[in-house]
């Protein structure tokens, strides 16, 4: 089944709207429960920006190598083996938090004044399996849904922490 790609507006919107969410859903939440998962097995709210964080590292980092250099060849890196190379999920909530916003501000500063023409520009990326041939957009894409998901896990796991 192929992933419906989103507009460039669409894109751009939910990119916005991420740390804003975090903050909303997370406001007047204590430390020590964004630290705790809901349930055995599932990951604290800090646990998801820290995945967040990671995913944004790695496929803005991408976007990023695309636009200032023409049809690079990247070595993609799995956000999930990155993450293992950071301190995101110990770092505090909050201090997290304005990383990601601030990280999130330069990438729309780069993306918000593209022309169309610049989401076009595309990569060589390496990794698992056959070289694939990815855009701005693609990445975009990729970001925006991949985040959009995770605004209804952060909501659940917030909901499910316990009162204090």
């Amino acid at each position: 089944m192929a992933t419906r790609v989103m507009t460039i507006d669409q894109v751009l919107s939910i990119l916005r709207e991420t740390p804003d969410r975090l903050s909303l859903l997370t406001e007047g939440v204590a430390e020590p429960r964004l630290h705790e998962p809901p349930s055995a097995g599932e990951w604290s709210v800090t646990e998801i920006l820290a995945h967040l964080r990671a995913c944004a590292d790695m496929w803005g980092g991408a976007i990023e190598t695309i636009i200032g250099t023409d049809h690079p060849t990247i070595r993609a890196v799995n956000p999930v083996t990155w993450i293992e190379s950071t301190d995101y999920r110990c770092v505090p909530f909050a201090s997290s938090l304005q990383a990601f916003v601030e990280q999130r501000d330069r990438l729309l500063a780069l993306l918000g004044p593209l022309p169309q023409q610049g989401w076009a520009r595309s990569a060589v990326v390496l990794g698992g399996g056959k070289p694939l041939d990815l855009t701005v957009h693609s990445y975009g894409n990729r970001m925006a849904r991949h985040e959009r998901t995770h605004w209804r896990q952060l909501a659940k796991t917030v909901a499910a922490l316990s009162p204090n």
